[in-house]
């Protein structure tokens, strides 16, 4: 080849690497895929109305007006962590999704959460509980909104144990998500100056919890606490009451119930559960006037549930980052670097920072389930007990195992 001829390839190339680098920095497009339980046991805690609020956050961002196109994707992975890591894999490796959001299943979070450190993308948690992602299995990829295992812990089991609710027996789903909230659970149980009678573990998705009542029955423990969520909650409550449980004088923790959970079961069954939770429909103006557009949206006409509500915030603040940035830097670290570094405030959840561990800080708030002849209404179920400070509701950083926090 010539000198010319040379010359003439490298100035080719160096236009063309120009023109490239060029259009990526102004790459304004955006892949949003929404993975949850679609079809069982947390279908109507997330699934498609996971979806509506996403798209709900998409328009309110103001972010297509601004010239960029975001595009929302869902997927069912069935509470199975290999089906979760499939979707999630072929999301990022062909689809070109930049964040994977809701994620409820501890155990799919978990798996998702290193799949996506590997790949370098984003996970938006809002739907899975357990605190070891913002714990010991904390990555720079992973943000948790909403709630967690030790906000549970310490707002249901301190609260009962306080009240004299001294002993306890534990019914726990048999996945990381029971395991961590009866572990957290028990910690603060025994820490308030109560004891932990025993427990039993029983198979995700069950439909006949007799033998596991029984057991708890027999243990002649004040509280039996459920950590489980979602159909195996309701069915428990449903069954607890067939055996005469409360009425015998042991009370029911349920240490994850959901607004969706009391509508299913009715008052006057529900009544008197006593619960924690970060977010409440009608809590205050804001909670009211966006919960009443997305019940609207809904593809069952429901109120909102706290992860579906703590992905709206999620995926809001997501979005605000994106833009602070200016483009798609195709960098998951980078953006939640991002996300931690602006402030949050959102009419649902008001103000908090997101800390290194990737955990937002916001209050928690106690609540009961109104008898039915206190209900004012339709979704009129909860009586506010206490509001649980934004520093009580996480576990502390100096007390952290994640390896991103700077003791």
């Amino acid at each position: 080849m010539t000198t010319f001829a040379r010359r003439t390839a490298a100035l080719l190339a160096c236009a063309t690497f120009g023109f490239a680098t060029s259009a990526y920095a102004q790459d304004k497009t955006i892949k949003i895929g929404v993975l949850n339980d679609m079809s069982s046991l947390y279908a109507d805690i997330g699934g498609p109305n996971s979806v509506a609020a996403v798209k709900m956050a998409v328009e309110d961002s103001g972010l297509k007006a601004k010239g960029w196109t975001i595009e929302v994707l869902s997927g069912d992975h069935q509470n199975k962590p290999d089906i979760g890591v499939n979707i999630a894999r072929q999301w990022i490796d062909a689809d070109k999704v930049d964040a994977i959001a809701d994620t409820p299943s501890s155990g799919v979070a978990l798996a998702v959460s290193n799949l996506v450190k590997d790949k370098n993308s984003v996970l938006l948690n809002s739907g899975a509980a357990t605190a070891d992602l913002t714990g010991k299995a904390c990555t720079p990829n992973t943000i948790s909104f909403t709630y967690d295992t030790y906000m549970l812990a310490n707002g249901t089991g301190k609260a009962l144990t306080k009240a004299g609710g001294d002993s306890w027996f534990f019914l726990t789903a048999d996945y990381a998500f029971g395991h961590a909230l009866e572990r957290d659970t028990s910690a603060v149980v025994t820490a308030t100056g109560g004891k932990v009678l025993g427990g039993v573990k029983h198979p995700l998705n069950s439909s006949d919890f007799s033998s596991f009542l029984l057991q708890a029955q027999s243990s002649k423990a004040k509280v039996i606490g459920l950590a489980n969520a979602g159909g195996d909650t309701t069915n428990a409550i449903k069954q607890a009451a067939e055996f005469g449980i409360v009425a015998g004088g042991q009370k029911l923790a349920a240490l994850l119930l959901f607004i969706n959970d009391v509508h299913s079961l009715g008052l006057k069954t529900a009544q008197g559960l006593t619960f924690t939770e970060s977010f409440y429909w009608d809590l205050n103006d804001g909670t009211r006037e966006w919960s009443k557009r997305f019940q609207k949206v809904s593809p069952k006409g429901a109120m909102p549930s706290m992860t579906v509500a703590g992905l709206y915030a999620e995926i809001l603040h997501y979005l605000k980052a994106m833009d602070a940035i200016g483009s798609n830097p195709h960098d998951g670290a980078k953006v939640v670097a991002k996300m931690k570094e602006l402030p949050t405030d959102d009419p649902l959840f008001g103000k908090g920072p997101l800390r290194a561990d990737g955990r937002r800080l916001i209050p928690a708030y106690l609540f009961e389930v109104k008898k039915p002849e206190e209900s004012k209404g339709p979704w009129d179920y909860y009586k506010l007990v206490a509001t649980i400070a934004p520093e009580d509701a996480a576990k502390p950083l100096e007390a952290s195992d994640c390896p991103l926090v700077k003791k």
